[in-house]
């Protein structure tokens, strides 16, 4: 996997360009806290499951032409919890279409099963993939901002896979006949 901060115009623009033909990107938000009207947000990362970027929005870097990757509606927004992160891009002005959220299809799958839609615990149960989510304490209001190597590690591991688990989930959902009871539920939060 390619792994790009992106910080310059420039930078921003390769990655868009290698980026709009995907036909659908994992999405996620660093973010200071739980409320988007108190507090900030630090980044947003993409990943086609084999490009994933991060734009370090703590440092000033301004989204650009990625902004059109999330409003495009001919790409699946991929995202677990997707209230969470809209949230936070709706209360910074950024449009949001075509959102698919892989914590409300596992909770449409295992409902009933008493098994947590957490995005650790469901690419574990799908993948036996490890999620580190100890760096995400460092994510509060005192943090000062500088990107680590573990930091850009632990919010790129949220998105990489979920390209992957969208396909499993929807093949699920569709074997299930659960795909319009996914719908129902996805279009409670926008």
């Amino acid at each position: 996997m390619e792994i790009l901060i992106l910080r310059t115009d420039d930078e921003i623009e390769q990655a868009f360009a290698r980026l709009v033909n995907a036909p659908c990107l994992g999405c996620d938000t660093e973010t200071s806290g739980l409320n988007s009207q108190t507090g900030k947000l630090f980044s947003i990362q993409f990943s086609d499951g084999s490009l994933s970027v991060l734009l370090p929005i703590s440092e000033g870097v301004r989204l650009g032409p990625l902004a059109g990757l999330l409003s495009d509606p001919k790409i699946t927004k991929i995202f677990h919890n997707a209230r969470f992160d809209l949230d936070f891009l709706n209360a910074a002005g950024i449009l949001t279409e075509n959102v698919f959220d892989t914590m409300i299809a596992e909770k449409v799958l295992t409902r009933g099963a008493h098994q947590s839609a957490s995005l650790a615990d469901t690419l574990y149960r799908y993948f036996a993939v490890d999620l580190d989510k100890s760096q995400r304490k460092k994510f509060n209001a005192r943090w000062d901002g500088v990107w680590t190597d573990e930091l850009v590690d632990y919010a790129l591991s949220d998105v990489v896979h979920l390209p992957r688990l969208m396909k499993e989930q929807i093949a699920w959902l569709e074997k299930l006949g659960l795909l319009d009871d996914y719908r129902e539920k996805l279009g409670e939060i926008r």
